[in-house]
């Protein structure tokens, strides 16, 4: 009964981001949204403004006999400190769902924060380059998977190229992975997006990218590709659509990720 319980919150929770996005649609909001894509650009939200970003992801992942399926809602509220430097914090919400055997287990709860800066340090033309220190803070409950159970961090360094009506984005990345689990403490990142408009308000988007394992036992390093649109309703509301797909064994097979951004 607690599962099923569980299970149903997990349900409403999904309810619940599908709703805030047919709600939104009639609100007034001008910020471009990096949601769905992995790869960030280094654009910011302006000094004095915010922006507020709301997005989920469902994954599944079947392997050896066991069914994972997890369910992240991830809040991000980002403040302009000054036109080239944001403060973000971001306070992701995490559903687990694990199927072995017949037996069936949950878990949900609020992961780890994350407090971050984004300076974009350089902009000439079309070439613009930012990085992006970050701080994780053991919020969630590691006994039931939901965070780390220590403060960790990293650094990330951002590349962004206009050529219109392309984009190009290119991260990388440093991050220091202290836990209690035994995983791999030293993390690095590599990604690369690009987007292109095709009309008026719609943009489609594409991303790669190749992250350390945290897994000691593992040298075969999770890869993903991503494919999906980002449609502005105007200057101020942009809503996004993505799939990602694993392109080995130590990715998840799939991921669907949905969300909204507003900027006031």
């Amino acid at each position: 009964m607690l599962q099923d319980l569980k299970f149903k919150r997990g349900l409403w929770f999904c309810g619940l981001l599908l709703c805030f996005i047919l709600f939104a649609v009639g609100l007034p909001a001008d910020a471009h949204a990096a949601h769905p894509l992995i790869t960030d650009d280094t654009g910011t939200v302006g000094k004095g403004k915010f922006q507020f970003e709301f997005g989920g992801e469902y994954t599944h992942e079947d392997e050896d006999g066991v069914k994972e399926d997890e369910t992240i809602i991830v809040p991000v509220l980002s403040y302009g400190l000054r036109d080239n430097i944001d403060l973000e914090f971001c306070f992701p919400y995490q559903y687990m769902r694990a199927t072995e055997e017949g037996l069936t287990t949950t878990e949900d709860g609020i992961s780890d924060i994350e407090i971050d800066l984004k300076w974009r340090f350089y902009e000439k033309g079309s070439l613009s380059f930012a990085i992006r220190p970050l701080i994780s803070l053991p919020t969630g409950d590691n006994e039931k998977g939901l965070g780390t159970g220590e403060v960790g961090g990293s650094l990330l360094f951002y590349v962004t190229k206009e050529l219109e009506p392309w984009a190009f984005h290119l991260n990388l990345g440093y991050g220091r992975n202290e836990n209690k689990f035994d995983e791999r403490k030293d993390i690095w990142h590599a990604s690369l997006a690009s987007e292109v408009e095709v009309a008026k308000g719609l943009k489609l988007v594409a991303n790669i990218g190749v992250e350390t394992n945290s897994d000691e036992s593992s040298d075969t390093h999770p890869a993903f590709i991503l494919g999906g649109l980002i449609y502005s309703l105007s200057e101020d509301l942009d809503i996004d659509f993505g799939v990602k797909g694993g392109l080995n064994k130590t990715e998840a097979d799939y991921s669907i990720l949905a969300g909204i951004t507003m900027r006031f």
